[in-house]
């Protein structure tokens, strides 16, 4: 029986292997944040002399990449991307994914936004028939902590604030449980809509292209429909 991180290992690998064919030594690589991530950045290393660098989704993630010997970018200096690999802490068969666990929802959805492509590395404990069951990260700006947390109750959330972390940029984070996640795109576009949101971890209205989803048998690949 395999780990759970030995299937995110088998997840991380497998996404390294997708993406070697992309590569050229102008391409830069979307890449994202989470234990998942970590991997695939570890599993990427001995082939950087293949790709110009990466591009990141958080300040955890930046160290890591520059740590190994891969060039970071500043997303202003990047026009395109062939791939953002990420990992998520729920995704749906039709890959719809609750992404922030560690705060850099923003940052990821920005990133991911610049790519041609995402790829969502999971182990298949985060695969889901519904999102919902992991609370729901909104980055928020801190005075209005309060307004959009009554918002989020009044949309039927339960939202608390995550003690003792702040965002890359500067914010807080609400992680909202209770949710009625029935049409994720429109439930994301509606608490993207209230002041002094952000943004929320819901990845719907672009969700991801692959799955690349790791279990006891080897790791499937799943596209959006």
């Amino acid at each position: 029986m395999l780990s759970q991180q030995q299937l995110k290992q088998n997840a991380a690998l497998k996404a390294v292997e997708y993406v070697l064919p992309l590569l050229t030594p102008e391409t830069i690589l979307g890449v994202g944040t989470g234990s998942t991530a970590d991997l695939f950045i570890d599993a990427l290393a001995p082939h950087q002399q293949r790709f110009r660098g990466a591009a990141s989704s958080s300040e955890r993630t930046s160290a890591r990449l520059n740590a190994l010997g891969i060039r970071v970018f500043d997303l202003n200096q990047v026009e395109s991307m062939p791939v953002y690999v990420d990992g998520a802490d729920e995704i749906d068969g039709r890959l719809n994914m609750i992404k922030g666990g560690g705060g850099a929802l923003t940052r990821e959805k920005i990133v991911a936004s610049v790519a041609e492509r995402f790829v969502c590395i999971v182990d298949d404990s985060k695969l889901v028939d519904r999102l919902g069951m992991f609370p729901l990260p909104v980055e928020v700006i801190p005075m209005a902590l309060s307004s959009v947390a009554r918002r989020l109750q009044q949309m039927g959330g339960q939202p608390r604030e995550r003690a003792d972390f702040i965002t890359d940029n500067g914010c807080r984070i609400l992680d909202v449980s209770g949710l009625s996640i029935e049409d994720p795109a429109k439930l994301e576009s509606a608490i993207n809509d209230i002041p002094g949101v952000v943004t929320c971890g819901l990845f719907a209205i672009s969700g991801a292209d692959v799955a690349l989803v790791s279990g006891q048998n080897g790791v499937r690949e799943l596209h959006r429909s």
